[in-house]
């Protein structure tokens, strides 16, 4: 059983949500990166999200767009992620999924990625534009080595396409909770719950849903109908707000924090209704 596998497995357990949140590596640097990471799993955060900065974040808004062009221009690169992960790995088992965009990688080389990925401790891969059809040039590699293959999920996506995604993710599947890019819009509850209810009948996979959720308010609406909640774009902003302050990563966990006790309250809260029946 992998990490992802036996973190939703364990909250299952507790009858409790996974809170997925997302960072973009290197930015501000990549050892303020590191920092956060081990102070966010320290907080509560059940996986982490590791944004890998590229030149045309096509699926992200302005605010991570921004945090990409600033993880460039520190020096930030797949190989050092690679080695940022690996150091990482010395403290922490949380889950980790690289997020992001298929050129790095080719650049980096499928098979060789794949390799340095699994032995840095990579548990799973989300590549925003590599669709199932065309996925097959690097999932030989990374399922061959046991990395899981995280697939998104719109609320545009067909049936058919749905089941066909579905029949071949890892890990989780990620439901795109609004259209468009990440951070610009709010979801809207109803439509989630329509969504997943259909998602349900087709994969056991579990179902987290971002984009778009940015307040413990609205992680704890969300996750009565979903396995966990990405909280990005918020994060990405806190730390692009407080950069300079000393108190930085301490202000971003507080927030972190915060939508981890509103989830664990909303699980308490069923729990006590269901019993109440």
């Amino acid at each position: 059983m992998g990490r992802i596998e036996k973190k939703f497995h364990e909250l299952k357990q507790k009858n409790e949500k996974a809170l997925v949140v997302y960072l973009t590596a290197g930015d501000p640097d990549l050892p303020t990166t590191e920092a956060l990471i081990k102070a966010l799993a320290a907080a509560g955060v059940d996986i982490l999200e590791i944004g890998v900065p590229f030149s045309d974040p096509t699926a992200d808004g302005p605010i991570i767009q921004a945090a990409s062009r600033r993880a460039l221009q520190n020096g930030a690169t797949l190989a050092k992620i690679l080695d940022l992960v690996e150091s990482v790995r010395k403290a922490s088992e949380i889950p980790i999924v690289l997020f992001g965009y298929y050129n790095p990688v080719f650049i980096y080389g499928n098979e060789a990625f794949a390799r340095r990925a699994k032995a840095a401790g990579v548990d799973g891969i989300l590549v925003v534009d590599l669709p199932p059809e065309e996925a097959a040039e690097l999932r030989i590699y990374t399922d061959r080595a046991g990395i899981d293959f995280i697939s998104l999920l719109a609320p545009t996506t067909p049936d058919q396409r749905t089941r066909r995604i579905a029949e071949k993710a890892g890990g989780f599947l990620y439901y795109i909770s609004v259209t468009g890019v990440t951070g610009t819009a709010k979801p809207i509850v109803e439509n989630i719950r329509r969504d997943l209810t259909k998602i349900r009948k087709i994969s056991i996979l579990p179902v987290v849903v971002g984009f778009g959720i940015s307040t413990p308010a609205q992680a704890a609406e969300i996750a009565p109908h979903a396995d966990g909640v990405v909280v990005g774009s918020a994060v990405v902003s806190l730390i692009e707000e407080n950069t300079s302050r000393d108190d930085m990563i301490p202000r971003v966990t507080s927030f972190v924090g915060a939508v981890k006790s509103a989830l664990k309250k909303r699980s308490v809260f069923k729990r006590r209704a269901q019993t109440t029946k």
